[in-house]
């Protein structure tokens, strides 16, 4: 797992873990050496370590992480609040293993800069009713790749930056160790993933925009 701050999300994934046997986190990467992710996973006994990005070449960065990845033979990437560009290198080498998530839906609120409370205030500005979070492939540009999986949020008329983002961070938490478990099975088992269906995991799976079914391929 990749982040570069708290690490909520990493945590809802180490908890879904206690009952779950499709994956288990064996590595914490961070850009940053105060992230609260680091302690997260030392508490738990778990290999961490800082990637240093800055005055560093992507090209370099991209050897020192996959001799990390390699070291302790990780065979899927999640991106949890992790805010560096994943280098070309480590796009190609876990290609369909590598997701981040997203707290709006994309294709919209995106790009780089959208993370965090920056997200949610350009959801509020744009007065859009409906907001969510996304799981989607890595690539090797900020929130353009596949989309995996979605589940709507409401926009409420009295929603500040602060009780959406609580509500959009409920969602990211159920969601995502939804969609490692669907992953990492798939990937264990050395087959291609088969289609994710949010009712799966009783999960809502009423799109915002149509109404209908939004499952995605994963």
């Amino acid at each position: 797992v990749f982040a570069s701050g708290g690490g909520t999300n990493l945590q809802a994934l180490l908890d879904h873990e206690a009952v779950s046997e499709e994956y288990k986190v064996t590595l914490v990467i961070s850009d940053r050496k105060g992230a609260g992710a680091l302690e997260r996973g030392r508490s738990v006994g778990r290999e961490t370590c800082v990637i240093e990005t800055n005055r560093r070449a992507l090209s370099e960065v991209g050897r020192e992480t996959l001799e990390r990845l390699a070291d302790l033979e990780i065979q899927v990437i999640l991106l949890a609040g992790y805010l560096r560009m994943i280098p070309a290198v480590v796009v190609a080498a876990y290609k369909r293993r590598a997701l981040n998530i997203h707290p709006a839906l994309l294709p919209a609120f995106g790009g780089k800069g959208m993370y965090g409370t920056r997200v949610h205030e350009a959801v509020l500005a744009s007065g859009v009713e409906v907001t969510g979070a996304t799981v989607h492939y890595v690539d090797k540009e900020y929130d353009t790749g596949s989309i995996v999986a979605q589940w709507s949020v409401p926009v409420r008329r009295d929603d500040d930056v602060k009780s959406l983002a609580v509500r959009v961070l409920e969602v990211e938490h159920k969601l995502y160790p939804a969609v490692a478990d669907h992953l990492c099975r798939a990937v264990v088992e050395g087959v291609e993933p088969g289609p994710f269906n949010l009712t799966q995991f009783n999960l809502p799976s009423m799109s915002p925009h149509t109404g209908a079914d939004d499952s995605k391929t994963i």
